[in-house]
């Protein structure tokens, strides 16, 4: 009986083990995982094809996954990071937390990018989103925004990425004139919230006449809610380049597997799910192209892009002046 016993044991801890699949855990933003993001549609592909179990976990906006890695460090439990950009990337890459990709260049990005640690997988321009019922001439650029009754809500470059945007989109196109464009906006930020999606959510309830959004945002409304009402202004200037990134850790205890998944990134899986559950460009456009939508979009006659030496050393200075500029 004992021997029985201890043979079903081991039978159903050897099927046990069988059954365990190994598991990749990456790093991402809040809306990435959300159920109308890309995130579940990802898992569900991927996992098919590798057998494993992909782990999607959120920490908030794509800033703040720069602050949990620098906290956690190489003790980090997150085989990938999905979710940094090229304002964060020069930070990133010097923690030595990370491991070359291997990967070729993605061909769709709009400038030359070709980075050994973190490789691009969608971009877009940020733009401030207006609804046309609210608000029937937007202003059209930062001076005439600054000098109008327009009300804005924004997020903090400390935590996220479309507000880190921001403050270099200004110090880009200003340089020593930044500080009094964000003295002249001061009046019209409502308020400035930790992510986008908090943000994106007040302008829906109507608290603000505009938010900082993607000039790919207004097509979600058109594709998924026949909304038309929704616009990006063009401003002047030009408008900040965002380009996306993924980066491998290099302590992962599944080097394999991230490898795997760092080239299921420029797959068709992958980047078919960009233009309408992240709403943004892929990296790699497929070969049935973008959705119509996406034809009716505002394109900014200017790039505005800080290299990521270029915004690393430029953050300190312009956080200062947005927080001495908001703090009045």
């Amino acid at each position: 009986m004992r021997l029985s016993l201890m043979l079903a044991g081991f039978l159903c801890a050897t099927a046990a083990q069988a059954q365990e699949k190994p598991v990749l855990t990456v790093l991402t933003y809040d809306s990435f995982v959300s159920e109308w993001g890309p995130g579940p549609i990802i898992e569900e592909v991927f996992e098919r094809d590798c057998n494993c179990d992909l782990q999607f976990v959120a920490a908030g906006d794509g800033a703040a996954l720069m602050a949990r890695l620098l906290l956690e460090g190489a003790k980090t439990d997150a085989d990938v990071v999905l979710g940094l950009d090229t304002s964060l990337t020069a930070q990133a890459a010097d923690t030595g937390l990370f491991a070359p990709h291997g990967l070729a260049a993605a061909p769709d990005v709009p400038v030359a990018y070709d980075d050994p640690l973190f490789t691009p997988y969608d971009w877009g321009w940020f733009a401030f989103v207006y609804d046309t019922t609210r608000l029937a001439v937007p202003p059209k650029d930062f001076v005439e925004l600054g000098a109008s009754d327009a009300k804005i809500v924004i997020q903090d470059p400390r935590s996220s990425t479309p507000g880190l945007g921001l403050m270099l989109w200004v110090k880009a196109a200003y340089g020593d004139d930044a500080s009094a464009v964000w003295q002249a906006l001061a009046d019209n930020i409502v308020t400035v919230t930790p992510g986008w999606s908090e943000a994106y959510g007040l302008f829906l309830e109507g608290e603000a006449d505009m938010v900082l959004s993607y000039s790919t945002s207004p097509a979600y409304h058109v594709i998924a809610e026949s909304d038309v009402t929704k616009e990006a202004a063009p401003f002047a200037e030009g408008h900040y380049l965002q380009i996306e990134v993924a980066g491998r850790l290099a302590a992962s205890d599944q080097p394999e597997l991230a490898d795997r998944f760092m080239a299921f990134i420029h797959s068709p899986a992958f980047q078919g799910t960009i233009p309408e559950t992240n709403w943004m460009y892929p990296a790699t456009t497929s070969p049935a192209g973008l959705p119509q939508a996406f034809e009716w979009l505002i394109w900014p006659e200017k790039s505005l892009l800080m290299s990521p030496q270029e915004a690393q050393a430029a953050r300190g200075p312009a956080l200062a002046e947005w927080r001495a500029a908001l703090a009045r």
